[in-house]
């Protein structure tokens, strides 16, 4: 892994201020959990509808799509661009990894559904139960992963139909579809590996005094993420998106 490798962050939302001032935004985040000595890593605001250039793509190892206040079930124009954008990747056999928003507008743009969640908001630490086909994926082979691994969680939308030929890897008590992937070069998860603990409760505090969630929701969160996160899962999740976004598979 490693080395001369390029890659590109597709951010799907403007930068919040906490997360700017602490740790330098949402791109930083994602190249501090993923990036390598010797990589480059290419900032894209798919949001402003700043995309890569077509020509351009087959220079790209793979790219990261971002979590998102936008519903992937939108139509709005930046969001109809980029799920053609994923739909060149996918069939130039590119790599993928989509996080949160990013992994439910992968499912949308290759052909999978998704809504809002009826069972409302999944926020705070969550138990990720594995499926066995996690065992399958080459670029995981010799990977220790345990059969259940807690993850931060931040939204109220959901993958309710995987794409045809994807595979569901993931899944827990609120979220049917938590993980999915798709041949060896689309990835999803519906958590936030890059996010500690702190990131989630400026989040929270931000939406319940927005009045979007209630103080119930928040204080049940805050608990889980307290009992519940921990820099060692949080590492076997960081191992997860490097081997899959850098392996090379024969």
């Amino acid at each position: 892994m490693g080395n001369n490798k390029r890659f590109g962050v597709l951010l799907a939302a403007a930068d919040r201020d906490y997360v700017k001032k602490m740790y330098g935004g949402y791109f930083s985040l994602f190249v501090n959990m993923l990036g390598e000595e010797g990589e480059r890593w290419d900032m894209f605001r798919a949001f402003d509808r700043q995309l890569p250039k077509m020509e351009d793509l087959d220079k790209y190892d793979g790219f990261v799509v971002t979590g998102s206040k936008s519903d992937a079930h939108g139509n709005a124009l930046w969001i109809l661009e980029l799920c053609q954008l994923l739909r060149c990747l996918y069939q130039m056999r590119i790599k993928v990894l989509g996080i949160c928003f990013g992994h439910q507008i992968l499912c949308r743009a290759l052909g999978g559904k998704v809504s809002r969640s009826s069972a409302g908001w999944d926020v705070g630490t969550t138990k990720i139960h594995f499926n066995s086909s996690i065992r399958t994926k080459e670029y995981l082979s010799g990977m220790k992963i345990p059969t259940t691994l807690y993850l931060n969680e931040f939204h109220q939308d959901k993958v309710t139909e995987i794409p045809c030929g994807a595979d569901i890897i993931a899944f827990s008590n609120k979220t049917e579809i938590e993980m999915f992937s798709m041949d060896d070069h689309i990835f999803g998860i519906q958590g936030h590996p890059e996010y500690s603990g702190d990131i989630l409760f400026n989040l929270m505090d931000n939406l319940c005094n927005e009045g979007i969630l209630t103080e119930e929701i928040v204080k049940k969160a805050k608990y889980s993420v307290e009992q519940y996160s921990t820099v060692s899962e949080k590492e076997i999740w960081q191992q997860i998106c490097k081997r899959f976004l850098k392996y090379k598979v024969t």
